[in-house]
């Protein structure tokens, strides 16, 4: 179990589970071609979830005095793990997480794409050292960074497959795919924000520059709010053309029982949150928003395919109905 905390097991099956939903909830429901087999997909995951295992075991390493002060239960190294031992484990995954995405660059002929995962390692390194310590920019980093994990499965599994025939669908395809990491990237960033909020006591002991420090609590939960409230039009509009006005109607109710109302839900808390208590609830409820934005792509994908079955049925029913094109998903 305290290698398991070192690595944060939670963040990192969901960061699996995002990546898997993608692959078989998504691309495997399209008629297209794949670059990377069941298996070399699997390694994709698995490159990912080492390098992001990396990046919290050397987060950890550096936080061992704010995370004393913030989370105290939480703290494994210096306790039940050496620093020594804390550095090969790091060490061991990103050469692993590397080494796998090296691999993979060259099975998909664009070895040059190896340097992504370097990127990565080297960002998430000196985000725990340096740029978490900058207002903002430490935040924007991690959201950036999760958002990235969405956007590399299009690199690596529909880039290199990409030719004159497919292109338009494939453009599509790739424009969900970063429509999603978009939507990682928000809400991501706002909990981000609001786990400074948790954390202000022990950052502020470090001496530590967050956004919550330098503005102060209420004003930050003000910003916070407007964010929400944007994130929530923006969700509203995307909703209503992309799933209202195509017929997608079980994924229209997915996306606001699971997505709308509990950011509504937040938007309202997060305006007389105080406590730290009351920030690290908002903070858990930010994080199944994100797992059930996610999960969102496989339902929209079934609810596709259940209209399509819909019409076949009542072509075969009713003859003179004919459909001058196929149902898409935007």
């Amino acid at each position: 179990m305290k290698y398991l905390k070192l690595i944060r097991y939670k963040n990192l099956l969901m960061l699996a589970f995002m990546q898997l939903i993608f692959r078989y909830g998504f691309l495997k429901f399209q008629n297209i071609p794949l670059a990377l087999t069941d298996w070399q997909y699997g390694l994709l995951v698995l490159s990912t979830v080492l390098i992001a295992a990396a990046g919290y075991v050397i987060n950890n390493i550096f936080d061992q005095d704010t995370d004393l002060e913030n989370k105290p239960r939480m703290v494994v190294i210096g306790k039940s793990i050496t620093e020594s031992a804390a550095y090969n484990i790091y060490a061991t995954l990103n050469i692993s997480g590397v080494a796998i995405g090296f691999y993979l660059s060259n099975v998909i002929v664009k070895p040059s794409f190896a340097v992504i995962f370097i990127l990565i390692a080297a960002t998430l390194y000196i985000y725990a050292t340096s740029l978490k310590q900058m207002i903002v920019l430490g935040n924007v980093i991690v959201a950036l960074l999760l958002s990235l994990s969405v956007v590399i499965i299009g690199v690596f599994d529909l880039y290199p497959v990409i030719n004159v025939g497919n292109q338009l669908v494939m453009s599509n395809l790739f424009s969900i795919l970063l429509d999603y990491a978009l939507f990682a990237f928000i809400i991501n960033f706002i909990r981000e924000i609001v786990k400074d909020l948790e954390d202000i006591n022990g950052d502020t002991k470090q001496g530590m520059k967050t956004l919550a420090i330098v503005l102060g609590v209420g004003k930050t939960t003000k910003l916070v709010f407007a964010m929400s409230l944007l994130s929530i039009i923006i969700l509203f509009v995307y909703t209503k053309t992309y799933f209202v006005f195509n017929d997608l109607i079980i994924a229209t109710l997915y996306t606001f029982f699971f997505v709308l109302a509990p950011l509504i839900f937040f938007t309202i808390k997060i305006w007389t949150a105080r406590s730290k208590e009351d920030f690290h609830t908002l903070s858990t409820l930010l994080k199944w928003i994100l797992f059930f934005g996610i999960l969102s792509i496989a339902i929209i994908s079934l609810n596709i395919k259940y209209n399509a079955s819909r019409q076949i049925k009542t072509i075969q029913t009713d003859p003179s109905i004919r459909f001058s094109q196929e149902t898409t998903i935007l």
